[in-house]
């Protein structure tokens, strides 16, 4: 039995082969169905994402090549094609892998959170077609508490990394609870977007979101409960802002000087922060002259940016050595689910010797045979059949020089003292 993880990721594959291997919602139930029925798996479980198709899965015999070949022939691509972006890790290198993936030291953002959000869905999933047995289950929820255990042990996920993150977490110094506040988003683009997604974790009150195309305005806004305009009605609308992050492609400012001196006049001077991100500028400079007005550009927070990175580093090894010591305490378990089988059949043979040899007692009983006698009957053969075995084997070891077997005898059943003492 082997714990199987192949896969390909942002760092192995270019984005036309991960988007030839993902797995969509739609294909994702007969995915699993077909992983099931290769008689070389007995447990599977797929892992996809925008940055990784990944399968973990519980192999019965030798053949690692059957996974990536059912990859490959799933989605119609060679597997001499496919193979050069495949990795492949087997056990402890597998259980490693997960832990490092769920606690975000795998992402393209160290420490983003959403993946631990997608692994727990991709292991439901497999739970709720079937393909997900004892040993998948026992690997992930003991990967979900150890994510857990990174995130609160560690700053993994706590310090900014990314331009729509460090403008929040500026925003949070200054207004420290959000929840009062109305953010205008002024843009609709990726960056935009991952400013919404942060703003809505930090529990802001209202969003309002300006693009030149009001439809794209519309979509993200309903994302976020939010509320759309047009960039024209920007005037209108700054007012209510008390956090502003423009990111757009214009070529020249979309939020001047005057514009912004209205606004604080109608909010009374109550305090304004802003965030331009774009390049060329989307506000002009000297907005940042006026009171009352808190302006950043994206050079500013570089070196928030960069900090950040620093201090998630740092986090990233403390996190591995609280993921190194799981794994080996995973792979303890795993080790011992061998001995488990072992101590079964062990445990069988003996009760299968007690039940012949007990029969036999209770038919010299039946026969009139005194109890001391019969007793006597009892002992002495259990204890000749439970010895035969072993004592046949040790004999054999002690002939032909099995030094190892001999010694694991001995600590196996406790005899050092006893020798010694001899």
């Amino acid at each position: 039995m082997t714990l199987l993880a192949v896969g390909l990721n942002h760092k192995t594959a270019p984005v036309d082969i991960r988007e030839r291997i993902a797995f969509g919602p739609d294909i994702l139930a007969g995915a699993l169905r077909s992983l099931a029925e290769d008689p070389a798996l007995s447990e599977g479980a797929i892992l996809s994402t925008c940055n990784r198709t990944e399968i973990y899965c519980v192999l019965n015999g030798s053949r690692r090549e059957c996974v990536a070949d059912w990859l490959a022939r799933f989605h119609g691509i060679e597997a001499v094609r496919l193979s050069p972006y495949l990795f492949t890790h087997v056990d402890r290198a597998a259980v490693t892998h997960l832990l490092e993936v769920a606690s975000g030291l795998d992402s393209m953002v160290l420490g983003e959170p959403q993946i631990l959000g997608q692994v727990k869905t991709a292991f439901q999933t497999a739970c709720d077609h079937g393909t997900a047995g004892k040993l998948l289950g026992r690997l992930f929820q003991h990967t979900f508490a150890v994510a857990k255990q990174v995130r609160t042990d560690t700053a993994i996920g706590t310090s900014p990394v990314s331009v729509a993150f460090a403008a929040v977490s500026l925003a949070r110094q200054i207004f420290t609870d959000l929840k009062d506040q109305t953010a205008l988003l002024i843009g609709a683009g990726e960056t935009i977007e991952l400013a919404a997604r942060h703003l809505r974790q930090q529990g802001v009150g209202r969003i309002i979101v300006a693009n030149r195309t009001v439809e794209r305005a519309h979509a993200l806004a309903a994302e976020f409960d939010g509320y759309a305009i047009a960039l024209t009605e920007l005037g209108t609308h700054l007012p209510e802002a008390d956090i502003v992050i423009s990111s757009t492609a214009s070529p020249i400012p979309v939020l001047g000087k005057g514009t912004v001196e209205r606004a604080l006049k109608a909010r009374r001077h109550r305090p304004v922060f802003m965030v331009d991100i774009a390049v060329p500028r989307d506000i002009e400079p000297e907005v940042g002259e006026l009171d009352d007005v808190y302006l950043y550009t994206v050079d500013d927070l570089q070196d928030v940016v960069e900090d950040g990175l620093r201090s998630r580093q740092a986090a990233a090894a403390a996190a591995r050595e609280i993921i190194e010591f799981h794994a080996t305490d995973f792979l303890a378990w795993l080790r011992s689910l061998d001995a488990v089988d072992l101590i079964q059949d062990f445990r069988r043979g003996a009760e299968d010797i007690r039940d012949q040899v007990l029969a036999q007692a209770r038919r010299r009983l039946e026969a009139g045979k005194p109890a001391d006698e019969v007793l006597a009957f009892l002992a002495n053969t259990l204890t000749n059949k439970f010895l035969h075995a072993p004592s046949a084997r040790l004999r054999q070891a002690g002939r032909e020089g099995e030094a190892e077997l001999l010694d694991a005898a001995n600590a196996l059943f406790d005899l050092g003292r006893k020798q010694n003492a001899a």
